[in-house]
């Protein structure tokens, strides 16, 4: 049997929720204030014997119209249902059997909580409200404030059982089968686990001692209480001569404490105080105190713990005292049914490798029975990643309203794009599902620079709750399936996706062409340095500008992959230069271009290419930019500052090292380019950009721009600092994020 549903109504953050939960693990996750914490204060309202069920006005949801609350008083309903399950045991029906809703084998109950105003003081209710203005401005406010002051010490609680329209009172005894151990947030498990006066340990002790009879499966029953009677007489007769010894030696002692009786008055009608004692077994236990054993034989009392370790200690605990229990030999009639242990936020005081350990140890006591469903709320994205899809359940607010996602429910049917999502949710990653807001991003540079790009722009991507992810190629679209809000039980959040438009090509086969590489379409390894540029080292490719077919198709989400691997990288400027010799593409997001909540931000498509294209295509003449992590260094900043002097596109040319090939095609294109668009200015910019998108690698030259450019905003205001412009496609993301 388990917890399988809940419905919520009006009950603070929550309007009207249905929240579905799995027989196992639950981990409820989301954003501060989104409801996580009420979730399962409202569980524990129905099935928790031991929770207070009275409520204040400020527990209901307060996005109730004044029209409304003049017509009827608000109430507060929750509905919980429970179902047989894999995971079924003899007594679980006998526990719901007055609850059920469905009598097939397959069972289903239901539990219902309501916290209501007596229908005899509902005419008291409509009039009060009948007196209230409701043209004021703050009618609403004015209408929870009387409720406050004379409504809501009137209020019922009722918990039902079965079908709502019965208003069957659900029996007591069935409730107290329940057994919900919540441990919240602010916890002080030193008070309550240290010693063996607590409760917890008290009862924990009790059931364990003798545990080696108790577990005996080869004994009978009654050989059992037997055995463990005689242990208890023996323990009895071997502590008496320690309490007399005691008494022993307070014999003169005693005499002169008792003798200030006579003085008080104290002793009268021949009757005095005096001292005697035994003690038995179960009271010993408030002389043991938790301590922590080393291997060196170090002694520690649990006090000198840290909070983390303490609160791992004390979770064992709770899950012992979970199967003392559901023990029903021990228990008897009072034995728990159904055990439910509740956790918020473990994450508080655990190490990341500890916090991973922690779930797979709960998972280990679900399985061995100890437990019977767990429910788990973090903000930790290292407990997210040692978890499935299938356990986690996503709440985040819409406006005013709390929705519900369920990551593992979202994805097409042939499951591909689950997969790829679960193996990539590692503890960096999985930060996707904190995220107010996320920025999905092609490589390592992108995510370096963007928090500084928006810098430059006077925005914060910290400020919005901007999340950058790097998915290590254009797999967007595996992750679009948890945000497209055009689909339901998804996540709604603001998703902006920038990536390069690659312009790629390929030969265009006949008859009389030989399948041969296309020599024009690769970058030229062997460009060599020019000896009289000292400072430059080998004019190196770049390689992922080569023929790097995976970074021009997403060959595993695409079945011909032989066809996308013959398209190669080319210019800007080369792309439909061509169309009798070559077939061109590049990228396109068509099916997000009028998305609610998705969008693509992606360079010109006519002058764009990459990121470091079109950050030295929008700023060809900030010299700042290049830096002693890429090659040709002196050639592009005397391409720059010719451009400053307003050097004429042939000027710019001849400054290029003729001994390149890859300059050679450079020059090539640019001159049979004769498209009206591609102006001379133009040009000078694609040729600056083309240059030095050749000369860097994306790694190490990330890191150093990132540093650049962190440097020079420091210096905003000072007659230092340079001008940068970011370029178009990435300010429009950024201002998309950030509104």
């Amino acid at each position: 049997m388990f917890i399988s549903k809940i419905e919520i109504e009006n009950f603070r953050n929550f309007k009207h929720q249905e929240i579905s939960f799995n027989e196992g693990v639950n981990v409820i996750i989301g954003h501060n204030n989104a409801g996580k914490t009420n979730l399962l204060t409202a569980l524990s309202l129905v099935v928790n014997p031991d929770k207070n069920k009275r409520l204040e006005v400020d527990d209901f949801n307060k996005n109730i119209e004044f029209s409304e609350l003049k017509i009827s008083p608000p109430k507060i309903s929750i509905q919980v249902t429970l179902k047989k399950g894999c995971d079924s045991l003899p007594d679980d029906l006998a526990m719901v059997a007055n609850w059920l809703t469905k009598l097939e084998s397959d069972f289903e109950a239901k539990l219902t909580y309501e916290f209501f105003l007596p229908e005899k003081e509902v005419p008291k209710y409509i009039l009060a409200m009948s007196e209230i203005d409701e043209t004021q401005e703050n009618c609403r406010n004015t209408a929870w404030k009387t409720i406050k002051n004379e409504f809501i010490r009137l209020y019922s609680y009722k918990i039902y059982g079965g079908e709502i329209a019965n208003r069957a009172i659900a029996d007591g005894e069935s409730l107290s089968k329940f057994d919900f151990q919540f441990l919240d947030a602010i916890r002080d498990v030193e008070r309550d686990m240290l010693t063996g006066k607590n409760t917890l340990l008290k009862n924990v002790f009790d059931f364990f001692m003798d545990y080696d009879i108790k577990s005996d499966s080869i004994k009978s029953e009654e050989n059992k209480i037997t055995e463990i009677k005689t242990r208890k007489n023996k323990f009895l007769s071997d502590i008496e001569p320690v309490i007399d010894s005691i008494q022993k030696r307070m014999e003169l002692g005693k005499e002169q404490i008792l003798s200030y009786a006579d003085g008080t008055g104290a002793s009268f009608n021949k009757a005095k105080p005096n001292f005697e004692g035994n003690i038995s077994d179960i009271e010993m236990f408030s002389f043991l105190r938790l301590i922590i054993e080393y291997e060196t034989g170090i002694k520690i009392p649990a006090t000198h713990n840290g909070l983390g370790y303490n609160n791992l200690i004390f979770m064992s605990l709770l899950l012992a005292k979970m199967q003392v229990n559901s023990d029903g030999k021990y228990m008897g009639d009072n034995a728990k049914v159904f055990s439910a242990l509740v956790i918020e936020e473990p994450e508080a005081h655990l190490h990341p490798a500890m916090q991973y350990k922690f779930l797979q140890f709960l998972k280990k006591n679900k399985k061995e029975g100890k437990v019977r469903q767990i429910f788990v709320t973090s903000h930790s994205t290292h407990i997210t990643s040692a978890v499935s899809l299938s356990e986690i359940i996503c709440l985040y607010k819409q406006v005013e309203d709390t929705k519900v996602s369920y990551p593992d429910k979202i994805f097409p049917s042939n499951g591909k794009s689950k997969r790829y999502v679960q193996r990539f949710l590692d503890a960096t990653k999985s930060d996707i599902l904190f995220a107010q807001k996320i920025l999905f991003v092609e490589g390592i540079a992108e995510q370096l620079l963007m928090s500084i790009f928006a810098r430059y722009l006077g925005k914060s991507l910290e400020d919005h709750h901007v999340a950058v992810v790097n998915v290590g190629g254009r797999y967007f679209t595996h992750f679009l399936h948890l945000f497209d809000s055009n689909k339901p039980k998804t996540i709604y959040k603001r998703i902006a996706c920038i990536t390069d438009i690659d312009p790629v090509r390929k030969k265009i086969k006949t008859a009389d062409t030989a399948d041969t590489a296309d020599t024009a379409d690769t970058a030229d390894t062997a460009d060599t340095a020019d000896t009289a540029d000292t400072a430059d080292t080998a004019d190196t490719a770049d390689t992922a500008d080569t023929a790097d077919t995976a970074d021009t198709a997403d060959t595993a989400d695409t079945a011909d992959t032989a066809e996308k691997s013959s398209f190669k990288v080319c210019y800007p400027f080369e792309y439909g230069s061509d169309n009798d010799d070559y077939q061109y593409d590049q990228n396109t997001y068509p099916d997000y271009d009028d998305h609610p909540n998705i969008s693509f931000f992606i360079p010109d498509k006519i002058f764009g290419k990459t990121l470091e294209y079109e950050l030295l295509r929008a700023n060809p003449k900030a010299e700042f930019l290049v830096n002693d992590f890429m090659s040709n260094q002196n050639e592009i900043k005397k391409l720059m500052v010719a451009h400053k002097e307003n050097k004429t596109l042939d000027e710019i040319i001849a400054l290029l090292k003729v001994r390149s090939t890859e300059n050679k095609r450079i020059i090539a294109s640019i001159r049979a380019n004769t498209k009206p668009e591609w102006t001379n200015d133009n040009k000078i910019q694609a040729i600056i950009a083309s240059r030095y998108l050749n000369s860097v690698g994306k790694g190490e030259n990330a890191l150093e721009l990132a540093r650049i450019l962190e440097e020079n905003l420091e210096k905003k205001g000072t007659a230092d600092f340079k001008d940068f412009i970011v370029p178009t496609y990435i300010m429009e993301a950024i201002e998309f994020l950030c509104q």
